[in-house]
């Protein structure tokens, strides 16, 4: 065997049935910048534990931390330990984290300081040396867009960004891509400038979420559902993310930015473009890529946004039995904010598969429950030979494909009642993956740093995509610039009343999750 299939994880000795085999990172290791912060000790460290647990990483994995911090390799150590102790998803074996610890390295510093990033590059290199991880290195920037800049070039210079011959570096960024399509395209060109675009990778952490896959399972896999997944049969399609939390301290961060800007002209817009895109040649990321191209730059926005557009900010109320304040009286919000904390739009696609099916998206914080869904809404039947009274009950055949926190598909249709009568009711049929699967689904995070290792990047959006969903966005956010303060909604419901009136506008209503 070729030491280059070695080198992807190919291990001779396995079993070849062995599924693991092709998803077996290659000698390796990941620098983390950002290892403060939540999404490092909730999700990133958890997560390359359970992928070591699972036998996806190489022996010698590496995993160096960055920080402003006064730490020896042993602090980073005990802060990995502890973040692997409360949040990992595997169970914790005293063997795995010994030899995953081994490969644990800190550099203190800050990104603005060459000396702290001549240190990197020299504990990289002892770590090819030491640990075999073969010149092959990822940078996580778990740190604010502000910094990208300064990063990149300090990667640059240091020459930590410049892979030798048959070796790799890639760059991983973390949502929001900008706040608009200039700033898209300034950090864009920041970052492409250090890293070519094949190297660089954009978490978008919904992308890895198993149910998302499988929604292109469930289209293109099934010959039942491919045929009527056009304008013929779909009435409209509902794309919901809703949060039962507030901004949960991030007021630095929030204010400013907003529902639309941190959910729909990422996640949500992801989700329309893998639901409407067109049958890919093959699931390469070049392929999918260009699909999801195609759908977004045919969204066109409806002409009146004042009627078919919705923003909202969570007042005070009562969420899960307790009390909670309302957005302009959480800590570090300006009085005077105008910043949303829920949104809802209703975009058209203008494609022959489309044509005519709105698409309406909704996210929001402090709502009833916490549910991301995808609800494909079919046209009622053209005929029904039954009386009023048998289909009195009787709705819209719906597949929704459950995102979080229960994911799975279910889909609603019309059923007989038992007895003498012909009368018709609403039932639905449920697939989840914890009882269908006895395997339990990887986290997000776990699938996204392994196809980051592996270079295999079909889940990551080019920036060709970014900027497309903020030709999308920008329209609305200037629109809704104009227009004064968002309408305050009770926390715990589910948002202003402006997002229900642009439904019955157009004889439709929102699904109740």
């Amino acid at each position: 065997m070729s030491p280059a299939r070695v080198a992807q994880g190919h291990n001779p000795l396995r079993d070849p049935r062995d599924k693991r085999l092709p998803r077996i990172a290659g000698p390796c290791g990941l620098v983390l910048f950002g290892v403060t912060g939540d999404l490092a000790r909730k999700k990133l460290m958890p997560a390359v534990y359970d992928l070591a647990n699972r036998g996806l990483l190489p022996p010698g994995f590496s995993l160096v931390g960055f920080a402003r911090r006064d730490w020896a390799d042993q602090d980073f150590g005990k802060i990995v330990y502890d973040a692997v102790r409360q949040h990992s998803r595997t169970p914790f074996r005293e063997d795995v984290w010994r030899n995953l610890a081994e490969g644990f390295r800190f550099v203190p510093g800050t990104f603005d300081d060459p000396t702290s990033f001549d240190l990197l590059a020299s504990t990289v290199k002892e770590l090819d040396a030491e640990r075999g991880t073969g010149g092959n290195h990822a940078f996580y920037l778990s740190i604010p867009p502000g910094a990208f800049s300064t990063v990149c070039e300090q990667l640059d210079r240091s020459g930590l960004s410049k892979p030798d011959p048959g070796t790799w570096r890639r760059v991983v960024i973390e949502k929001p891509f900008g706040h608009d399509l200039k700033s898209a395209r300034e950090l864009n060109d920041i970052v492409e400038r250090v890293f070519p675009p094949d190297s660089v990778f954009r978490i978008d952490h919904y992308l890895g979420k198993e149910t998302v896959q499988n929604l292109l399972a469930l289209r293109f896999a099934n010959q039942m559902f491919e045929p009527i997944w056009n304008a013929n049969y779909v009435d409209h399609v509902q794309i919901t993310m809703a949060e039962d939390i507030g901004i949960a301290g991030r007021a630095g961060y929030y204010d400013g930015i907003g529902a639309a800007r941190d959910v729909i002209q990422n996640h949500l817009l992801q989700l329309l473009a893998l639901t409407a895109m067109e049958e890919p040649v093959s699931f390469s990321a070049s392929d999918l890529r260009s699909e999801k191209e195609k759908v977004l730059s045919a969204v066109r926005l409806p002409h009146d946004l004042e009627t078919t557009t919705a923003r909202g900010q969570y007042a005070a109320g009562w969420q899960g039995g307790e009390q909670v304040v309302g957005y302009l009286d959480e800590d570090g919000i300006n009085k005077a904010s105008t910043t949303e904390t829920y949104a809802a739009v209703k975009l058209e696609i203008d494609t022959r598969r489309w044509a005519g099916v709105p698409f309406y998206l909704r996210t929001g914080k402090r709502l009833g429950k916490r549910v991301t869904e995808i609800a494909v809404v079919f046209k009622r039947a053209p005929h029904l030979p039954f009386n009023d009274t048998a289909t009195e009950e009787l709705g819209q055949n719906a597949i929704v494909i459950r995102v979080q926190p229960d994911e799975g598909v279910t889909m609603r249709f019309g059923s007989k009642v038992p007895g003498t009568a012909m009368e018709v009711r609403d039932v639905t049929m449920d697939f989840g993956y914890g009882n269908a699967f006895t395997e339990s689904s990887p986290e997000a995070y776990e699938r996204l740093i392994l196809d980051v290792l592996l270079g295999d990047p079909p889940l990551f959006p080019r920036h060709e995509e970014v900027e497309l969903s903020w030709n999308i966005l920008d329209p609305i956010e200037a629109f809704w610039a104009r227009q004064g303060r968002p309408e305050a909604y009770p926390s715990g419901g589910w948002g202003p009343r402006s997002a229900d009136e642009m439904m019955h506008r157009d004889g439709r209503h929102w699904r109740m999750p």
